[in-house]
């Protein structure tokens, strides 16, 4: 890959960013390594990688979960995250690229003008979160917003919010790492950047987590939202003019 060094950086940014935003890397990562490999690559590299970084995340916040989240959301994210996936064979890259541009703008809007938006704790808003954010990662990589959104609708301590997000993640990416595989998105000519990646999810994690110590997580928040929107804007004209 040309300007790996570079690739690496951003990857330990978009890390580093998606642990004390709270919304996963791959809102990040996803549209970052769609400039240095193709769409269908960047999901299977983007899965492989979350695994990693979702244990990462386990390991560093791992003083407690919900076991019923994980349940009422977990299970229908990986039933949908699998349909998603196989689904995402069909359609065009560049369609999905477009299509993961504005979710990201859209999502980055949502959450900048409406600071208060709030999900209702209920069983049937955690499954139909768990299976958007399932759907949404399976075609686009990327569904943790809807997932933190809906987690958020508990109150969690922010160790639990981690820990049982990077938990059922976990069982998302490895999922969809199957069906990607099964796809033919992961290439052997891309399974060196694995161990990378994984450095990089131990360390985007730490650092994050070393952050989120020392400054509030709403006012951070608020430029990962706005980084998130830029990504958005930069993502979709990259599509319209390339």
């Amino acid at each position: 890959m040309e300007n790996l060094a570079l690739f690496i950086l951003l990857a330990l940014l978009a890390e580093i960013l998606g642990t004390v935003g709270g919304f996963g890397s791959s809102l990040f990562f996803v549209p970052i390594a769609s400039y240095f490999l193709d769409f269908h690559s960047v999901l299977g590299i983007t899965a492989l990688f979350h695994v990693s970084s979702n244990i990462s995340k386990i390991a560093f916040f791992r003083k407690g979960f919900d076991k019923k989240l994980l349940i009422s959301i977990g299970i229908p994210a990986v039933i949908f995250v699998i349909t998603g996936a196989f689904i995402s064979r069909f359609i065009n890259p560049k369609t999905l690229e477009t299509a993961l541009a504005i979710f990201l703008i859209g999502t980055s809007l949502v959450f900048l003008f409406f600071k208060n938006l709030s999900i209702k704790p209920t069983t049937t808003n955690s499954i139909l979160g768990g299976t958007f954010s399932g759907l949404i990662a399976g075609l686009l990589g990327t569904g943790g917003a809807i997932r933190g959104m809906t987690l958020a609708a508990y109150n969690l301590k922010m160790e639990v919010f981690i820990a049982t997000s990077a938990i059922i993640d976990l069982a998302i990416d490895s999922s969809r790492s199957i069906v990607y595989s099964y796809n033919g998105y992961v290439h052997k000519h891309d399974i060196y950047l694995i161990p990378i990646l994984l450095l990089v999810s131990i360390a985007g994690t730490f650092i994050g987590k070393k952050i989120l110590e020392r400054i509030s997580e709403t006012q951070f928040k608020s430029i990962v939202l706005i980084l998130i929107l830029i990504t958005g804007i930069v993502t979709l004209s990259k599509v319209l003019f390339n």
